[in-house]
This record gives C-alpha cells, sequence and structure tokens, in this order.
C-alpha cells in the first residue's frame, strides 16, 4: 500500500498581498519598503526553518520580487544543496517596483491578463529565473492557471512539468465572504491533483492527445463538506485557514480539527487504489508580525509549528512521504492513468452532524453526491464537453475561470426551494394514492465498494411511509471507468403490501452556468426520442412539457456550454418526458416515470456527451 503524500511549498513573496496594507497602514503606498521586505524574508526563513526542523523539504516557489532579493536567491540554493528543496518558480507575487514600472498596473493575478501579457510575463520571469540560477524550473503555479497560459509555458519552457493550477471552489462563496472583492472566481475543479486538459484547466485529460503536459496540483487542500457549503478559505490544511475560521481553543490555542482534516485526506487512499495527498502551502503575509485572522503573531507561529510537527511525526512513523512538486510529478505519472477517477466519500468533521457527501471527478464529469438528500446529485460539471474557455483581459470572461455546471445546490437552490419553481438536483418521487415523498428527503448512508472497473456507492436502504403502505428502498450508484455517465439503480426490497404497486418518477432539473445569476436558456433543446420519432421544445420560458411511452432517451442539448446530457433507462415501457421552466425558474427537467411492483430493480442512466 502507498503512503500519504505531501507537499509543502513555500514562497519568499517580497510584497506580501496582505502584508503589505498592514504593515503599511496610514502610510503611502511603497512596494520597495525595506522594513516590509526583510519582514516577509525573516518570516520565509521561519517557515523554512521549522519545515526543517521536522525533517520534511519543501519547494521553495521563487516569486518575480524575490528573484531581485540577493538574499533570497542565496538562501533558495543554499537549502536546494543542504535539504533537497525544489527551487521553483511561482506566478503569484508579480508586484514588485519593476514589475510595476514595465507593466504599468496594480494587476497580480496571472489569468486575469491580456494573452500577449501573459506571454510576456512568463518570458520576463522565467528569464529572471534563469539569469539567476542558470537552469529553468520544473515546477510552477499560481491561484489558477487557464489552459492557454499552461499550454504556452509548456510549450516554450517544455521541462516544467507540476503546477499549482486551481484553488478549489473558490468562487462565489469566497466572493461574498470577502466583502464582494475577491475576484477569484473558478469553482467546479478537482479537489486532488489531476492531469489538466489542453482545452480546460478544470477538466482532466481523457488521453495523451488531451494531456496538457503537466500534473496540477491545488492550492490547498480543503474540507470538502465545510469549504462547499461556506467560504474554503476558512477550512483547509493551512493552519492560518484554521485559525481564520475561529475554529480552535482559544484559550488552549489547540485545533484539533486541522489534525482531523489531514487525517481524513488520509483516509482518502481507501476510495484511490491506495493513494492519498495533502498540501500546504503558505505565503509569508500569513505570518506577519502585526497578527493576522485576531490571532497575534505567537499564535500563528505555534500554528504553523504544530503543522510541521504533525506533518514530521506521520513520517517518522513511516506513514507520510514529503516530496518536492516535481518529485510528485512523477510519481503521479507512475501511479495514476487518464480514465482513473478520483473518489472521496467525506463525512462531517467540524459541526458534529451525520452529514456524508461523495465526489466523483474523471475526464468526463465531476459529480457530488449528498446521502443528507437520499443520494441526490447535488453538483454536477460536465467535462465531457472540454469547454475551451478563455480568461482574462481581451476575452469574454475576464474574471470568471469557472467550470459550469448542470446541477448546483448552492447556486441553483437543490431541492429546497423558497416558494415556488424548482432548484436543480437529480433526484427520484415515489408516489401512491395521490401521495408523494421525494427521495431528497430521506436522509441515509453510503458504503463504497469496486467491482473491477465499477466505483460503487451502495446507500443503506430507506422506508418511505404512506398512509396504507410502506416501502423499503435502497439506492446504488455506478461509476464506470471511462463511460461518461452515472447508472442509478433503484431497488424495492420490500413493501408492507406485497400486491401494491408505487409510481417511480427518476428526473433531473438541470441549467446551467457558473454564478447564482441565470443565464440565457433559449439555445437549450429538449427531445423526447424513440426510434425515428422525436418529441422537441426549443426553450422558450413557456413551460411545455412532451412525453413518449418507451423512449429510448430524453435529452437535452446546450450549445452555450457544449454540452449534451441525457437520461436512458432498462424499463422498456417507462414513459420519457421533458419540461421547459419559465422565467421566474429558468430550469429544464428531463425524467422517466413508471410503476414498480415489490421486489423489482430499475436502473436509470444519466449520460455526458461533447455537443458539437
Amino acid at each position: 500500500m502507498d503512503k500519504f503524500i505531501v507537499n509543502i511549498i513555500h514562497r519568499p513573496e517580497m510584497v506580501p498581498e496582505y502584508s503589505a496594507t498592514v504593515t503599511g497602514h496610514g502610510k503611502e503606498e511603497n512596494i520597495g519598503d525595506k522594513k516590509l521586505l526583510t519582514e516577509s524574508l525573516d518570516i520565509f526563513k521561519t517557515q523554512q526553518m521549522l519545515a526543517h526542523k521536522y525533517g520534511l523539504k519543501t519547494t521553495i516557489q521563487m516569486t518575480y520580487a524575490s528573484l531581485f532579493n540577493d538574499e533570497a536567491v542565496e538562501l533558495a540554493k543554499e537549502h536546494h544543496e543542504k535539504y533537497g528543496d525544489e527551487i521553483a518558480l511561482s506566478l503569484l507575487g508579480l508586484p514588485c517596483e519593476e514589475f510595476r514600472e514595465k507593466y504599468k498596473t496594480k494587476d497580480f493575478c496571472i489569468w486575469m491578463f491580456s494573452m500577449e501579457d501573459k506571454m510576456s510575463i512568463v518570458d520576463d520571469v522565467f528569464g529572471k529565473f534563469h539569469d539567476r540560477f542558470g537552469f529553468y524550473p520544473e515546477s510552477t503555479g499560481s491561484y489558477y492557471m487557464d489552459a492557454e497560459l499552461t499550454n504556452y509555458i509548456k510549450e516554450k519552457y517544455p521541462m516544467v512539468k507540476c503546477a499549482v493550477a486551481t484553488c478549489w471552489e473558490e468562487g462565489p462563496k469566497a466572493y461574498h465572504t470577502c466583502n464582494n472583492s475577491w475576484y477569484t472566481l473558478f469553482d467546479g475543479g478537482p479537489w486532488n491533483p489531476w492531469i489538466p486538459s489542453k482545452q480546460n484547466t478544470h477538466a482532466p485529460a481523457a488521453n495523451e492527445a488531451e494531456d496538457s503536459g503537466i500534473v496540477a496540483i491545488p492550492h490547498l487542500s480543503r474540507d470538502l463538506i465545510a469549504c462547499y457549503d461556506g467560504n474554503g478559505s476558512n477550512f483547509g490544511t493551512h493552519p492560518q485557514n484554521v485559525l481564520r475560521g475561529m475554529i480552535y481553543d482559544t484559550e488552549k490555542w489547540e485545533y484539533p480539527y486541522l489534525y482531523n482534516l489531514i487525517d481524513q485526506y488520509r483516509h482518502l487512499e481507501k476510495y484511490n487504489n491506495g493513494y492519498a495527498y495533502n498540501m500546504m502551502f503558505v505565503g509569508p503575509g500569513w505570518m506577519n508580525k502585526m497578527g493576522r485572522w485576531e490571532a497575534p503573531y505567537e499564535l500563528l507561529y505555534k500554528s504553523y509549528e504544530d503543522g510541521c510537527a504533525y506533518y514530521g511525526k506521520l513520517k517518522e512513523e513511516g506513514k507520510l512521504v514529503d516530496m518536492t512538486m516535481s518529485e510528485f510529478a512523477d510519481y503521479y505519472r507512475q501511479k495514476k492513468h487518464y480514465t482513473e477517477p478520483e473518489c472521496a466519500l467525506w463525512k462531517d468533521i467540524l459541526y458534529g452532524s451525520d452529514k456524508q457527501l461523495f465526489w466523483y471527478c474523471d475526464p468526463y464529469m465531476r459529480a457530488c453526491v449528498n446521502m443528507d438528500q437520499g443520494g441526490a446529485i447535488v453538483d454536477l460539471r460536465p467535462y465531457a464537453a472540454k469547454l475551451k474557455w478563455e480568461v482574462g483581459i481581451g476575452t469574454k470572461h475576464v474574471q470568471d475561470a469557472s467550470y459550469p455546471f448542470l446541477i448546483q445546490e448552492k447556486y441553483r437552490a437543490g431541492y429546497f426551494t423558497h416558494y415556488a419553481g424548482e432548484g436543480t438536483v437529480r433526484s427520484a418521487k415515489l408516489s401512491h394514492n395521490g401521495e408523494e415523498v421525494d427521495l431528497c428527503l430521506c436522509r441515509t448512508k453510503a458504503k463504497f465498494s469496486e467491482e473491477g472497473k465499477t466505483r460503487i456507492l451502495t446507500l443503506d436502504p430507506v422506508d418511505i411511509e404512506f398512509y396504507d403502505l410502506t416501502v423499503t428502498l435502497q439506492t446504488k450508484l455506478y461509476f464506470e471507468e471511462g463511460s461518461s455517465n452515472i447508472r442509478i439503480e433503484r431497488n424495492i426490497l420490500s413493501m408492507s403490501d406485497p400486491d401494491a404497486e408505487v409510481e417511480l418518477n427518476e428526473y433531473m432539473v438541470a441549467c446551467y452556468g457558473t454564478t447564482e445569476y441565470p443565464e440565457d436558456m433559449t439555445c437549450v433543446k429538449l427531445s423526447c426520442e424513440k426510434g425515428s420519432e422525436t418529441k422537441s421544445i426549443d426553450y422558450a420560458y413557456k413551460c411545455r412539457e412532451e412525453s413518449m411511452q418507451g423512449a429510448d432517451r430524453v435529452e437535452a442539448v446546450i450549445p452555450a456550454i457544449e454540452t449534451k446530457v441525457s437520461l436512458t433507462t432498462d424499463k422498456a415501457d417507462a414513459t420519457g418526458y421533458i419540461k421547459e421552466g419559465y422565467a421566474f425558474s429558468p430550469m429544464f427537467t428531463l425524467g422517466y416515470t413508471t410503476t414498480l411492483k415489490d421486489k423489482e430493480v430499475i436502473s436509470t442512466w444519466l449520460n455526458l456527451e461533447k455537443a458539437n
């Protein structure tokens, strides 16, 4: 069995994005201020010292600003020789006097620049790195790296093999908790390392032809429930995230949640063929001498030392391997193959609830299954489209780099809506004698298993009680590697009246978008198909419906995101239906209805394709 792998990444960010405003509060801005530069370098030295103290090697991501600092450069060389640290290059930390003078801007997010400026900045930064070290880096990174940027770097600097490439669920939720001022919008990507496609950074490559040539890692390892439900910046294996979230004992200065989060990432090896990963990426601005997040410097220091000590203890016990980024890229290429999914059956470790989410990611989709809602799919990103989504100045998406969703319960309501309309969700309803129960109301738990190339999520049976009938039903979800679909099986285990029948309505309410705000749905085309017969609706917000008994498939084509989504079933006489939404509820619905008896089993497939 493989061991738990950790990447510890530090960057000598000479003008930290947080420190500049704190250290220089009340003064005219001066990003060349000697005190600021000295303090930042001191914090970087402290972080390096703490990692090495506990036997951990690091990846030193040199920033552009640090390349002009002789001491920072010499320190990196020394630690490379002495501890085996990797000298890498970050595309964060661009601001410095030299950068501002050349580019005449206060922008610092590489993916937001025009493509022309991206190429110029990359060449400047990589060139300066080569001037200082005599070689080009094998690793780089930013909060986000768009596909066009990655493709340019890989073409021009082919030795680059690893990059920090996205921040998991850093979208509207994070934006709102930063007073609507943190314009880093990139929801919808993987939470663990992946090989990005040439077309879209978030969508993993399905084969060698799509391979961008790098292994991507996330910017921080996040809590896959707390981060999804709320602001991810409070819930990560970055010790100062935990302090910012106030998830610690303020008197004893203890933070069991941090260790529980690291341990839950260790636990993911059970779902990923013995492989588990974690990363800690902390810029110097977080350990400012003035304190941060209502925490004094002493606590910032202690939390970072304690985090390093925990990883060091795991390493001593033979449970952890510390790798540099380039070492990890080599390991990942040897360990994983293109269509192999990333799976996480995640439980709540913060609020003490029994909540479980299952996350699944492969080159064709990212999906989230919520056991608190009876195994409903509550987040779905159609990677099968490999959507080309250019970002930055001069494109349609200056800031929003998110991968669009078909289902997203946080931005499109999910099952629990206000009073009218429907939210996005993939679930089922059971009806009997005029009563109806949605499985979203039936909390359950799940177990994970594998059969060959298929990952299976088996939910505990639920009892559905009607006035004169009790039905015990079990749901299983099958994720077959390389299939681009999810099979959902419903099994009637028992009925209190063995001769009774219930109606099953398998449905999917969906739309598309990246934020809470609705998109123009008039591009959507809905259809029911049976042989050569087709019934269709061109979306016009008119509330229309069509159905067809024995339909081979019901589908929606969404040209705006080049996606085709369909439902199919193995119940030959089931009635397929399509529903158009209306302006107050701008969704569409695909579904099948059929009757089931005791001991009957039915499967329905949710299929994703690229729509040309």
